[in-house]
Formats: C-alpha cells, structure tokens, sequence
C-alpha cells in the first residue's frame, strides 16, 4: 500500500536500497531522478520484511518475495541479475557435496537460500538441515558442512581450504542454461490498482541505473575502501559479473526460478509474476 504523502508523486515514496556493492549502479543516482525520496538502507531480507508491513511504498528485495505475495508488482526494468559467476553469492563446503547435511544461511539473504537449497536438491537430491549465520559472523562461527555468504563478504577472499567451493551464480547458470535475478524493485498494490505515478516512478528507476551504470568506475572508487577489496576487482565485479536489466532472458530465468521455487516449497503456487514495469530502451 502507498503512504498518502506519495499518493501523486514518484519523488515522494519511501524507498528501500541494499546495502551492498553490487545494488550501487542502481541507487548511486537515486538523489538526482528522485530528490525528495525517503531512502532507507538496509539488508535485503530487512527491507523485504519493511516492504510486508507497510513501512517502504518501492524496494529493491530478494525476486522470490514477488512470488510469495500476490499484492506485489514489478516496477523497474532496473535490477541485480548475472549470467554466470556472480562472485558475491558463495558457497563453502567443509565436505564433498554429496556428504553435506548441515547448511548455514547468511541471515541477509533469501533468494540466494532458496537457489542454494534448490540446487543441491536437483542435483545432489540434498536436503540439509538449515542453520543461520547472523550478519557479522564468520565461516568459522559455524560447524555447518556448508556456509553460504552473499555480499560484500563473500568478495572478500579467503584462504581457508574446503573440499568445495561454488559461486552460485555460475553453478545456476551451468544447470539451468538461464541467467539469475536476485534482486528486483517491488512495489505493493493494493485493491484500488497501482498509484497514478508508477509509469514515472519505473522510468525513474531505470533512469538511476542509466547512468549508474555509465559512472561503474567511480562508484568502484568510492567502494572499494569500505568493502575491502582493490578498486579494479570492484570495478571488474561490476563491469564483467552483474547485468542490471531486466530482459527477456532474465525474465526467463525468473520465471524457471518461480517455477522450481514453488516445486520445493520456497513459494507459493498460486501467486503470479506481475511485471508492471516499463521496459526502457538505450
């Protein structure tokens, strides 16, 4: 449901934007398309929880909550996708995957739990017991047999060994031929249909991530200390790993994301996708 202060406006929603390194060319320009916007910063599962109660009008949340509540829409062509290794959704094995049987979730995500557990169901037929890693926790701080991170975190290198290591977004890729979408802007639609101001508020959206994504080096500059890593890697995860339209082959993979989720129990099965979203061309 829209807050009465954006009953009109596009610049005047509350706007949910994540926290990490790979949401920066959609939100870095948000200021300048949307000034008097009310933005809120937070991890992915945490705004998925504001936008559900009513506290955010627009977020950039996890895809798979589009298919757990039938009263949300797709507002932006705009979103956080790749088509092989992503690099910051990562998954460590202390045992050969066929022996895993404890798994740790990063607590910031949900999109990434479920394609996690879905894959290692439909390829490994693999149904671990689920535990959580808080934010701010280390692989170290679980025993589990697996430990997913997602983020800026999971960019950071490591030199433990483990008996397996999978990037998520290319193990996807590989199996389902399809590119992943991890993150979209998702509005809530109440009963008397969208606000007048979603046409506007979508062309503003794909407006930020324009030019967002023609300014990749600087917001790698800007980031890099912050994230921990050197400004040509960030500069390289954002270039080479991540797309940010929503095309025809991400809706694709959307659409056989939404169709294993709701096989498996991560979604429901009567709540459709609903793109209300106009598509900008460049």
């Amino acid at each position: 449901m829209i807050s009465n202060s954006a009953s009109n406006e596009p610049s005047a929603v509350r706007i949910g934007a994540v926290t990490y390194l790979n949401a920066r060319p959609l939100t870095f320009c948000l200021p300048q398309y949307l000034p008097g916007a009310q933005v809120t910063v937070d991890l992915p599962s945490r705004l998925a929880d504001a936008l559900a109660a009513g506290r955010l009008d627009v977020a950039l949340v996890p895809s798979i909550e589009c298919f757990r509540h039938a009263d949300y829409a797709i507002v932006s062509d705009a979103c956080v996708a790749c088509d092989g290794p992503v690099r910051s959704v990562m998954l460590y094995g202390r045992v050969p995957v066929e022996q895993v049987r404890t798994l740790a979730l990063d607590e910031g995500s949900r999109t990434s739990a479920a394609m996690a557990q879905i894959l290692l169901k439909e390829r490994f037929d693999l149904q671990p017991r689920l535990r959580l890693l808080p934010i701010g926790a280390s692989i170290e701080d679980s025993d589990a047999d697996a430990v997913m991170l997602i983020g800026d975190r999971a960019l950071r290198p490591t030199n433990k060994r483990y008996a397996f290591i999978w990037d998520l977004g290319e193990q996807w890729s590989r199996w389902a031929g399809l590119p992943f979408v991890f993150a979209m802007w998702i509005a809530r639609c109440d009963r008397s249909g969208p606000p007048i101001y979603w046409p506007r508020l979508g062309q503003a959206l794909g407006a930020a991530r324009d030019e967002g994504t023609d300014r990749l080096a600087e917001i790698a500059r800007r980031a890099a200390p912050a994230v921990g890593i050197p400004e040509a890697a960030c500069l390289t995860y954002l270039r080479d790993h991540l797309d940010f339209r929503l095309g025809d082959r991400q809706r694709r993979g959307l659409g056989r994301f939404r169709e294993l989720a709701v096989r498996h129990g991560h979604a429901s099965a009567g709540v459709e996708l609903v793109f209300d979203d106009q598509p900008t061309a460049r």
